[in-house]
């Protein structure tokens, strides 16, 4: 084999390794996937010989509201979907308006991959709880979404039963832990956008009047639409991909090189 032949194969088989690097490298780092939060219990398994621990994140539980549509929502319904949410009232004269404002830019901000047509993103969907559901009735929910041009078909903005909506803010979403300053049991006021992901599990908080969160927020949520199921099986890892193409280099740097002597066999047994 020529040293020509040789640098030849080398390349072609250091080139998928170093794209491999490469992918795993940003995957790992530039779009490593939002952590989970509020942990719920752990359990112990037997694999392989080797004890593994689990941890049993948390889970949203379903529910039963009303949209500002009058339409009865349950949280079943938004199954595999990413949510981002808020609690807020209509009445509010101080950051509700700029909450349900910075929640409208991100509806509208977060689209998806269509260059025409609908761009709306409907893997990402939206709800805002009123902790004020006396006031806040279907009608006033409903002026609450004109105002902000509020899309039904992506956002629901919910009132309902006060313990109800109480128990999802402190005991499920636990925003009484995580700004224990703007939350109480008696009445819950709260910057924070909260984002669930497809199987119900708390995977972030972020101030939703801080443009760095909310730019977060953004990202962090689409990540989610592209997170694979756990329970689901997964298709063909990188590593796998990068060894497969490592080996079809190889076969076709050994199938010039024997192409290349055949040939300069042929050439020889022509001049003879």
């Amino acid at each position: 084999m020529s040293k020509r032949g040789l640098y030849a194969v080398l390349l072609a088989s250091l080139l998928p390794l170093v794209c491999y690097f490469i992918v795993k490298h940003y995957s790992s780092e530039s779009l490593s996937m939002p952590r989970y939060y509020m942990p719920d219990s752990t359990v112990t398994r037997l694999e392989n010989g080797k004890l593994i621990e689990d941890t049993i994140w948390h889970k949203i539980p379903d529910f039963t509201l009303t949209n500002q549509l009058g339409k009865e929502v349950k949280l079943s319904d938004y199954e595999g979907k990413v949510i981002i949410a808020d609690f807020f009232f209509t009445h509010c004269p101080t950051i509700c308006p700029k909450l349900t404002s910075n929640m409208k830019e991100l509806a509208s901000a977060i689209t998806n991959a269509s260059r025409v047509g609908d761009k709306t993103n409907y893997n990402i969907r939206f709800l805002s709880f009123s902790v004020d559901p006396e006031r806040d009735s279907v009608p006033q929910l409903k002026k609450w979404a004109d105002r902000f041009q509020v899309n039904p078909e992506q956002w629901d903005l919910l009132t309902g039963d006060k313990q109800i909506i109480y128990d999802l803010a402190l005991n499920d979403f636990k925003l009484g832990i995580v700004d224990g300053k703007g939350v109480d049991t008696a009445f819950i006021h709260t910057d924070h956008f909260v984002l669930i992901d497809g199987n119900r599990h708390i995977r972030g908080y972020y101030h939703g009047l801080e443009e760095k969160d909310l730019k977060r927020l953004s990202r962090d949520a689409v990540l989610l639409t592209l997170e694979k199921d756990s329970n689901k099986k997964s298709g063909l890892p990188v590593k796998s991909l990068a060894i497969f193409f490592v080996i079809a280099a190889v076969a076709v740097g050994l199938f010039m090189i024997l192409f290349k002597n055949k040939s300069n066999a042929n050439s020889y047994l022509e001049k003879k």
